[in-house]
């Protein structure tokens, strides 16, 4: 409940600020002296590289306006089939694991994330040894860059985390390397045919002054964030989903009554999904109690004063959706779960100001609207077709990296409805 907490470090003073008109002006930034700062580069640098979800200043302006073509192609109609065949993989694999025991969560989420964008981006499905892999070295990925990026910050030797992870970033971009190889040589040499997806649009993107197209590696950068974003945080949400589901069984009573109310037994459509409230709010709830990205970082680039402070020129702040939307100045009984307070006419201030999993101000996620459809249909479809239930051990620990994760992968009872 501190508004403006300072902790002073040896190389850094950094500030978490909970005021909310204070993280209203760090994230609008209309003074633009709160870039992103440079330790989430040393977070992200193995991964993603100087993308787009990195830059700052102008690189950040000239990056987006050449990205920003490839996201007309995440159009909520235009992608639902592809979420929808990705979907139903993901059910037709369900029945054919052995759900006599308690199943692992995860790895299922990640598949089926990864899946959805792995077609949006590439016009190809994602098969099941890819996504093990990607599964395992982002764990991986995640264990070592952060561990490894404190170090720095405290001046102190790496240890091997940096170069471990730096491995397992690159396990991750042999996945889908070769096929951006392939594609890039093809198209700069003729003998390409063009394809309708994101990264025939990184292919052709041009910059704004210069007039050049992206290098192998820029697009590698781009495509290496739009795939790390719109699979490991709709995996993390999720995964934090169907267990709050799998703990409330009247409530997946009453959203499988409002499927099919609306579906009228029928598959699910993407006419289907817009009048489905109770699903929606179920995905806002878990957004709002386990935001998959649970702080953000800015640097101070000028001298200036937040409520009593005056922050230096160097000074990180963060920002973390993990304190505000669990904050009871913002929110009524704020570490229950209610999906039914977005319905609340007095909580409507607090889900305007007080819930930012997405961020917030210009550099606001712009994958927004097609998380909240794939996180819908997915949530929608399983419920639909298992009796999820928690198995009697211990609640999971939410772990904090760079997405937030469970300690130890989640296990469900998945019984079939019918």
């Amino acid at each position: 409940t501190m508004q403006m907490g300072e902790i002073r470090l040896p190389k850094l003073d950094f500030y978490i600020a909970n005021d909310l008109s204070v993280v209203d002006r760090v994230m609008d930034d209309r003074e633009k002296i709160f870039p992103k700062h440079e330790f989430l580069n040393e977070l992200l640098d193995p991964l993603i590289g100087n993308s787009v979800f990195s830059a700052n200043g102008k690189d950040w302006e000239d990056q987006r306006e050449m990205v920003n073509p490839a996201f007309a192609l995440t159009n909520l109609k235009r992608v639902f089939p592809a979420m929808q065949a990705a979907v139903d993989d993901l059910l037709a694999h369900i029945e054919t694991l052995d759900r006599l025991k308690p199943i692992a969560v995860d790895p299922l989420m990640t598949h089926v994330a990864a899946d959805i964008i792995y077609r949006t981006i590439f016009s190809v499905k994602l098969d099941q040894a890819s996504a093990d892999h990607i599964y395992h070295s982002f764990h991986r990925y995640q264990k070592n860059i952060q561990p490894g990026a404190m170090l720095k910050l405290y001046g102190l030797p790496l240890l091997g985390y940096r170069r471990r992870a730096k491995k397992a970033a690159t396990e991750i971009h042999g996945v889908f390397g070769p096929i951006v190889r392939a594609r890039y040589n093809s198209w700069h040499d003729g003998t390409g045919r063009a394809q309708d997806d994101i990264l025939q649009s990184l292919l052709e993107a041009r910059h704004p002054e210069t007039g050049d197209y992206f290098s192998y590696a820029k697009i590698m950068e781009q495509v290496s964030t739009i795939f790390l974003a719109g699979h490991e945080t709709a995996a993390s949400a999720m995964t934090w989903a169907l267990y709050l589901l799998s703990e409330c069984p009247h409530l997946q009573n009453a959203l499988v009554r409002e499927i099919d109310g609306e579906t009228g037994g029928a598959p699910i459509a993407f006419e289907h999904l817009r009048a489905m409230n109770g699903v929606r709010n179920l995905f806002r709830e878990t957004l709002r109690l386990y935001p998959p990205v649970s702080f953000l970082v800015r640097e101070v680039t000028a001298p200036i004063t937040l409520r009593d402070k005056l922050l230096q020129k160097g000074a990180m702040i963060v920002i973390s959706p993990w304190l505000i939307q669990r904050n009871r100045n913002n929110w009524k009984c704020p570490h229950a779960f209610a999906p039914e307070r977005f319905d609340d006419p007095e909580e409507a201030e607090a889900c305007r100001r007080a819930y930012m999993p997405f961020g917030k101000g210009p550099r606001i996620c712009i994958g927004a609207g097609f998380a909240q459809q794939e996180g819908m249909l997915i949530l929608a479809s399983v419920v639909r077709a298992f009796r999820l239930r928690y198995p009697n051990i211990r609640k999971p620990e939410p772990v904090s990296r760079l997405t937030l994760r469970p300690k130890k992968a989640v296990t469900l009872w998945f019984e079939d409805r019918s």
